[in-house]
């Protein structure tokens, strides 16, 4: 059956109703596909289900403690929403949640802004997952609705415990397959008082990596270590681009630059730029603007050792797809024609690289045909199918999102 009309999706305003939904459809063997705001549809394989569940009525801060370094919400709350409650303290969560509804949100069929629930399910992070770690990491506890109805819970709301086992890790990045998540607890941290950016124009991707990789093992502080191929207008002209990121109290950012500026003058000389135009450049690095994806284009993103990237981009440049590279090389974005060439160039390119990569956007009919993630060994694909039969054993929950026949 076809995967359910957003019409037709159903929110149920609270956990306990959700939880009967999905004690119903277990009880009845009925697929439900599971959703926030449909901002990443196109992210995986179709899901095979006649009916739709979202979790968007499960919104509101349940719990937000400045001192302690803490915030919780439901899984349908804005991200939007919980940035601005935490930058009212001057506080942000370190993982730089990307916004791809533009990129993934299947040509308009998003139905509202992301949510906290829908990051933490497809842990997505932004660039400063090479200096400071994924969101996952930043996930102290969660609540959940498993595959037979059931509440589950683990972790707590304290930045240390150790509270049963560690299920935060593992539905983080589950997209839903395992367990709808119904509320989040996350770590969050002091927001940087300014930014500033360097910038270095005209450098080969080899070249830039070597950069990057400077910049990301100095003792100044990079968050944000990037290459852009074709800037566009984010920087107008001038050639490939190379972007290394410093955000600190505004008393220390003029010596970290300098000093990071020194550091880099064997790779040219870098241009500086403030707060005002860093904050709006590093959005769209986060955001995968620079792809400028075009309707019926597909976009993967690969994730490889950063000295493997300028490699798996010459790759992808010679099979007609365009890209830039993030995590200091480490992770490449790329788009293109939606056709079954561009899929196999970049599962040829991340499988020649040890790396893995995920079909962000493609047409339904490619995402069903052909795999959207790696597939896994033997020993692991088996290991994916137990945990999956403990979690979800009548295969309810967005059968098929990963992997075919699960």
């Amino acid at each position: 059956m076809p995967e359910a009309l957003t019409s037709g999706m159903e929110a149920p305003a609270d956990e306990a109703a959700l939880a009967a939904r999905v004690a119903a459809a277990h009880a009845a063997a009925t697929p439900l596909a599971i959703w926030g705001n449909r901002t990443k549809a196109s992210v995986g394989r179709p899901v095979q289900a006649s009916a739709a569940v979202s979790t968007r009525a499960l919104t509101g801060i349940t719990l937000y403690s400045p001192a302690e370094l803490v915030l919780s919400a439901r899984a349908g709350t804005p991200v939007a929403e919980v940035e601005a409650r935490l930058a009212e303290k001057g506080q942000h969560i370190v993982s730089e949640t990307p916004d791809l509804s533009a990129l993934c949100g299947e040509d308009g069929a998003a139905e509202g802004p992301p949510t906290i629930g829908g990051a933490v399910a497809c842990n997505l992070s932004g660039p400063r997952r090479i200096a400071l770690g994924a969101l996952r990491d930043q996930v102290l506890g969660i609540r959940a609705v498993n595959g037979t109805g059931e509440v589950i819970t683990s972790g707590g709301r304290v930045l240390k415990n150790v509270t049963g086992l560690d299920l935060c890790k593992l539905l983080s990045g589950s997209r839903g397959t395992l367990a709808v998540l119904t509320e989040v607890t996350v770590k969050v941290m002091p927001a940087p008082e300014a930014t500033a950016t360097l910038v270095l124009r005209g450098l080969a991707p080899d070249a830039a990596v070597a950069a990057l990789s400077a910049g990301l093992g100095s003792p100044f502080g990079v968050t944000g270590a990037a290459h852009l191929p074709a800037p566009g207008r984010l920087l107008g002209p001038g050639g490939p681009a190379t972007l290394l990121r410093v955000e600190e109290f505004v008393d220390f950012i003029p010596y970290r630059t300098e000093r990071l500026r020194a550091l880099l003058a064997a790779h040219g000389t870098a241009q500086v730029l403030d707060t005002e135009a860093s904050l709006p450049l590093w959005r769209a690095v986060r955001d995968a603007a620079p792809l400028a994806v075009a309707p019926g284009e597909g976009a993967w993103r690969i994730s490889v050792r950063p000295s493997a990237g300028p490699r798996v981009l010459a790759a992808l440049e010679a099979a007609g797809l365009r890209g830039f590279l993030d995590w200091g090389g480490g992770l490449v974005w790329a788009a293109g024609d939606g056709t079954e060439a561009s899929q196999r160039a970049v599962m040829a390119a991340a499988a020649e690289a040890n790396g893995v990569f995920w079909t962000m956007r493609a047409p339904a009919p490619l995402r069903a045909a052909l795999p959207v993630v790696p597939d896994e060994p033997a020993p692991l694909a088996a290991l994916t199918r137990k945990v999956k039969a403990a979690f979800d054993p009548k295969g309810i929950l967005g059968p098929g999102r990963l992997y075919a026949g699960i």
